[in-house]
Parts: C-alpha cells; structure tokens; sequence
C-alpha cells in the first residue's frame, strides 16, 4: 500500500523518468561492446606483446574503461535527462579549456599530431567530452527555439544603416546562428591547431545535425557548408602532414615504406579475408605488418579473420543500432530529447562510416576510430556513456494508446 501511494504521490515527470529503458537499443550496445572487446583481444594480441611484454594489455586496459563506461550507461538514465540543460553551458566551457590545454605543456603529441593530453597519469583526447559537449549546448538552446520565434521580433531603427543591416540579418535568421557560430568557431579553431581534421569535420557533422532537425533554414547548410569545404580544403592543402596523407591516399603504392603503407596492409588484410575468414585469431597482418591494427584500422582485421560475411554482420549491427537510435529521437517526449539523441546518434553514424571509408580506402586516412571496437579507453567510455544519455530520453517515451 505505501509503494502504491507514494507512487501517486509522484509528479508525472518523476513518473515517466522512472519508466523502462529502450532494450534494443541497450542490447545492440552491448553486443557490440562485447563483439568489439573480442577483436580487440585478437588483433592487438600481437603487438601488445612486442610492446609491453604482456599481449593481454590493451585488453584489460580496454575491459577496464568498458565496465566503467557500461556502469555509466546504466547510471545516467536514472537521472532526468532534463537536468543536461543545466550542464550543458559548463560542459562547453570545460571542453574549450581541455582543448586548449593539448597546446600547452600537458600536451602529448603521436602520429604526426598534437591531440591529447595527460592529466595525473590519464591521457585522452579532449576532442571526445568536446564531441558530446557541443550537441549538449546545441540540443539545450535549440530546443527552446519555437518559443523565441513566437517572442514579438526586435524592432530596429531602419532610418540607419546599423539598423537596415540588423533588420536583414535578423530576417534571414543570421542573428540567430551567431552564438552556435562562436562556439564551432572556437572549438573547430583548437582542433586546427592540433591538426584534427578528422575530428573538425565530427563537430561539424554533430553540429549542423541538430541545426538541421531544429528547423535551421535549409540555405545555411547549403551556404555555410560550401564555405566550411571550402575551408577544409585549405586547410589540408596548407598542412603538410595532410597534404602527405592525400597524397598517399591517391597513390599508396607510391611510398610503401611510409605513408601509403597502412592502406595498402589495410586492402591486403581485407582482401585476404575473403567470404569467411581466415578464422577468429589467425590473422597474419596483425603481426606488426598492419600500422593501427588495434585501432584506426581493427576493422581491417575484422575483415580478415571474420571474412566478408562477418563484416557485413557488424555493420547491420551498427545500422540496427543507429535506426533504433533514430526511432527513439522521433519518438522522443520533448523536443530537447530528440535534438540531443539526432546529434549523439549522428555523431556515432558518421564516425562509422567514415572510419569504415578509411579502412577499405574510399576515403583519406585519418584518425577516426571505430566506436565499441578501436582501442582507447577514453573513448569507449564516453560512447557509453552517450549511449545512456539516450537510454535515459528512452525512458520518457511515452507509448501512443490502442485506440
């Protein structure tokens, strides 16, 4: 009787935070962390060794942030997803001192690339709290939109030409993107210095996500995405150490000692594969013939002992998992919901894709990882950590009634 009257003692907000969690999206998560700890294990086994004298040592490092990151998962749904709004400004701002910091001393450098640091002994890349951060800040002042747009418009004074220039870009919703602009600005300006391209065109792609399924006006995108190519464009041209990779991208045959080296291991490994595999175990390229191989490229390696029939089962699992993600934003209770699961799962659909474009050499190398399977603590505990961000909007689904 006291549970039965407490429970009607509950607001209905406190009511539906206590609902169920989305269980297929929950179960695709962790099928996929456990499928990916597995090919962890079989690819790094290898060069853990020579490295460490200890082939399980990736592995434990990665099982340990997993069970840290899936303790997580479960934790952050039992707290009102609400309450994001509130963390969503000093989320921002702590991803923008992190930033900053990799140029400082704290800084570690590898690969050519500036892009971590270490912080009593821990070292991550600030770009992954950046990542969650900014779809954070964009979802929580997105979703208020409708509201502002219904406020009465600022009236300028169109008899100056301050305010005939105001009143333009008022009405073509300029003033409106300023905020979002600074901020992308700033992030995407620390990521440059580092170089990251690769995590650049990420912010952006999370970013223009959420503008998009807040209603931005569709020319900003066609707009200001021509100008941010443009952009990228310049910056690989400028910086040698992409100008290089392009190169190698182009012609890996050309530099096989040096840079085109990893995407030629990278084809031979998946083209050694074939439609079954070599079997789980029993790769060849991950005997230090194939740089990354626990990494950027694991998925190479999925490819060879798994076979094409395996691969292509790993990534009907990451589409079953980022349509689920979808489903859950469209049925999401309120409109902040559903801005903040379109921007993690878009981040985590368009690192996917991009780092399987990397790997079987559609696109340019770059350091993008495969999220659940690529070693790095850090970031699997920060994907596990989104994903319960969208177990929590889960449970304030509220189920259409029978008619």
């Amino acid at each position: 009787m006291r549970r039965r009257r407490a429970k009607r003692d509950l607001t209905i907000e406190q009511q539906l935070a206590r609902g169920p969690i989305d269980l297929p999206y929950l179960a695709l998560t962790l099928l996929l962390t456990a499928i990916g700890l597995v090919m962890l294990l079989s690819s790094s086994y290898a060069s853990a060794y020579y490295e460490s004298g200890d082939p399980y040592y990736y592995f434990t490092r990665q099982l340990g942030f997993a069970l840290l990151g899936i303790v997580a998962m479960f934790l952050i749904p039992k707290i009102d997803y609400q309450r994001l709004r509130l963390l969503s400004v000093p989320a921002i701002f702590l991803s923008v001192v992190l930033l900053a910091l990799v140029l400082t001393p704290l800084g570690r450098a590898g690969g050519g690339a500036q892009r971590w640091i270490s912080i009593a002994g821990i070292r991550f890349q600030p770009l992954e709290v950046a990542k969650v951060s900014v779809v954070m800040f964009f979802a929580a002042r997105l979703s208020k939109r409708n509201d502002q747009l219904k406020a009465p418009p600022k009236k300028w004074n169109r008899h100056t030409p301050v305010g005939r220039i105001g009143a333009v870009l008022d009405k073509i919703g300029f003033l409106e993107l300023v905020p979002y602009g600074v901020i992308l600005l700033v992030v995407l300006f620390l990521l440059y210095k580092q170089p990251h391209m690769s995590g650049m065109i990420l912010v952006l792609v999370a970013a223009a996500s959420v503008l998009f399924a807040s209603g931005i006006r569709l020319y900003w995108f066609v707009g200001v995405g021509t100008a941010a190519a443009g952009a990228l464009w310049f910056v690989i041209t400028q910086t040698e150490y992409m100008t290089a990779r392009i190169n190698s991208w182009l012609n890996p045959t050309a530099d096989l000692q040096g840079d085109g080296l990893q995407l030629w291991q990278s084809q031979i490994a998946i083209g050694s594969g074939g439609l079954l595999g070599v079997g789980l175990g029993n790769s060849h390229q991950k005997y230090l013939f194939l740089p990354e191989e626990h990494n950027d490229f694991i998925f190479a390696i999925v490819c060879e002992e798994l076979g094409l029939v395996g691969a292509c089962l790993i990534i009907a699992l990451f589409a079953l998992l980022i349509i689920r993600g979808y489903w859950l934003a469209l049925h999401a209770r309120d409109r902040f919901g559903t801005l903040l699961i379109v921007g993690l799962n878009t981040l985590m659909a368009a690192q996917v894709l991009l780092n399987l474009g990397v790997v079987t050499g559609v696109l340019p190398t770059t350091g993008i990882s495969l999220p659940f399977f690529s070693y790095g603590g850090t970031a699997l505990a920060v994907q596990l950590a989104s994903a319960g961000i969208v177990l929590g909007v889960s449970r304030q689904i509220v189920a259409p009634r029978a008619e």
